[in-house]
């Protein structure tokens, strides 16, 4: 039985949405056979899965995964076929939940929400604050436009020192620890690799300055979360907001939840709803290009690994 282009598969779990999605495009829904060359994969749950179905069905040409960090698919990404993830999807509401994050650290918001009596006065601002923003990819584009009103100044560390738009300064991975002191806000925006995983230990946390501000809407893993309990206690930093953890979901009775000046969210940076709607806009994108209509969109490098 030959592919036909026109037939895409979702899998494990389909959805409304992503299913008008891929009619839409121009394509139609159809179970996984042989006859389908093209795979909507929805868990990021569930590499296995995707890594099974693959080896099931050596006809596929085209993968699109659900969500910007490729991290859990590692192993899958050395198949022969084309990975496309939602990289830049989320970039919105992902940058909008760091920014009120470092906000809220600023006003000492943890402490009021718990307070029971009047309190000191404090008061911290992104106004002509130094940020450094780790990753390069749409979030941090998005939040480089939302801090602009802030006059801050930008440094963006990342792997491949190139110029960025809105960016003050651009520097390798190989500059963190110098850039680290100067820092007023520090955010984390990067994808989780061989390279960032335990990025942030005890030792970067010590280059911060005491009054520094810490936000991770990346992913968990980048952060060694023993090593962040320590800092924030310790007053290395002033604060942090974290949207991922590691473990996550992070445990009941974990010490981070006591932690000194910390908020934690639980990965609702973006919410099911908007994953679905932003994520369907993604796949018309892709089928387009996939019959040869369009620009291919949140290409997957394996070899970067993002």
């Amino acid at each position: 039985m030959s592919i036909d282009l026109k037939k895409v598969a979702i899998e494990p779990k389909s959805f409304p949405a992503y299913e008008e999605a891929v009619i839409q495009s121009g394509c139609l829904v159809s179970k996984l056979d042989e006859s389908v060359g093209a795979l909507i994969w929805t868990d990021y749950a569930n590499p296995k899965g995707l890594a099974d179905a693959i080896a099931s069905n050596p006809q596929l040409t085209f993968v699109q995964l659900p969500f910007a960090g490729v991290d859990a698919f590692t192993e899958v990404l050395s198949a022969p076929v084309r990975f496309a993830c939602a990289k830049g999807s989320y970039r919105e509401p992902v940058a909008e939940h760091a920014l009120t994050l470092a906000l809220s650290l600023a006003r000492v918001i943890p402490e009021r929400v718990r307070a029971k009596s009047w309190g000191r006065k404090f008061a911290d601002s992104l106004y002509d604050a130094n940020v450094l923003i780790v990753g390069a990819g749409g979030i941090t584009e998005e939040l480089i436009g939302l801090l602009k009103p802030f006059r801050s100044k930008i440094t963006v560390v990342r792997n491949q020192v190139q110029p960025l738009a809105g960016a003050d300064v651009v520097l390798g991975l190989e500059s963190l620890n110098e850039a680290l002191p100067e820092a007023d806000f520090v955010f984390l925006a990067c994808s989780l690799t061989d390279k960032t995983r335990g990025l942030f230990n005890l030792d970067r946390f010590a280059k911060f300055k005491p009054t520094a501000y810490f936000i991770n809407i990346a992913r968990g893993p980048i952060v060694v979360t023993d090593d962040l309990v320590v800092a924030l206690n310790a007053g290395l930093i002033a604060g942090a907001g974290v949207d991922v953890t590691d473990p996550e979901p992070l445990p009941d009775g974990h010490a981070l939840w006591e932690a000194q000046n910390v908020i934690i969210t639980p990965h609702t940076a973006d919410t099911n709803a908007q994953v679905i709607r932003m994520f369907s806009i993604r796949i018309k994108e892709n089928l387009a290009a996939y019959q040869g209509l369009g620009d291919w969109v949140g290409l997957v490098d394996p070899e970067l690994g993002y």
